[in-house]
Parts: structure tokens; C-alpha cells; sequence
């Protein structure tokens, strides 16, 4: 195994079992994952702790999942985190406006599998570490 850092991922979801859920599937492989339970915290905490991966849930209360995404888009320093969306909001409209329109780097619907969500990140993750 190489020596390489530990990625950090944080998660941005308004339901604290599923930050805990991804927590450990992501865990288990040696992932650091923190949890923010609303986009205003996430957005705080993407700017102040540069996370290698974002996991972001489309649907909360303070704000949408997209208003965060397009704020750090629109920032220098937080334009180039990848982010995976995490939603419920499985119709294919959204995942075309997803991956087309707004240029997210990966769709992941709930219900999902372990194996699903694994192979999300990884798959993002590696082609991060071909880029930098």
C-alpha cells in the first residue's frame, strides 16, 4: 500500500444517519469523512478545511444542495473540489442537469449501495490524483 495522505471527504446532508452511514462504509477504507447537516455549515467548512471530496445532498432546509455548489464554483479557492451529488432526487432530468448542465463530477441516488458509493469516489478520487 502506498504512503499516500489520508482523503478527506466531507459530507454535506441535512440527515445526521447518513452521514454516519457514509462515515463508515467510507471508513472502512481508510477515508476521513466529517459531516455538515446543511449547506451554510458545508459551505463554511469546504472553505475552511479544503476537503479532497464533497458528497453533497440536493435537498435541505437552509440551503439547496445546488446554491452550495454554485458558491463554490464561483470561488477560486473551492472550484476545483470534485463533487459527488447524493440525493433522492433520482429522476434523470436532474441527473442530466447534474452531470451536463452544472458539470458535477458524479450522481449517486438513495437508496445506494456500499459497492455504489465506493465506487464513486474511488473512481473520482483517482482521476484527481491523474490530474494533480
Amino acid at each position: 500500500m502506498s504512503s499516500q495522505p489520508v482523503k478527506r471527504i466531507l459530507c454535506i446532508e441535512d440527515e445526521s444517519e447518513m452521514i454516519d452511514l457514509i462515515r463508515i462504509i467510507l471508513g472502512r477504507r481508510g477515508f476521513e469523512v466529517k459531516g455538515a447537516t446543511g449547506g451554510r455549515e458545508g459551505l463554511q467548512m469546504i472553505r475552511d478545511e479544503h476537503p479532497d471530496l464533497v458528497l453533497l445532498d440536493l435537498m435541505m432546509p437552509d440551503m439547496d444542495g445546488w446554491e452550495v455548489y454554485q458558491q463554490m464554483k464561483a470561488d477560486e479557492k473551492t472550484r476545483n473540489i470534485p463533487v459527488i451529488v447524493v440525493t433522492a432526487k433520482a429522476q434523470n432530468i436532474d441527473r442530466v442537469l447534474g452531470i451536463h448542465i452544472a458539470k458535477v463530477d458524479d450522481y449517486v441516488t438513495k437508496p445506494f449501495s456500499p459497492q455504489d458509493l465506493l465506487a464513486s469516489v474511488e473512481k473520482i478520487l483517482n482521476q484527481q490524483n491523474l490530474v494533480s
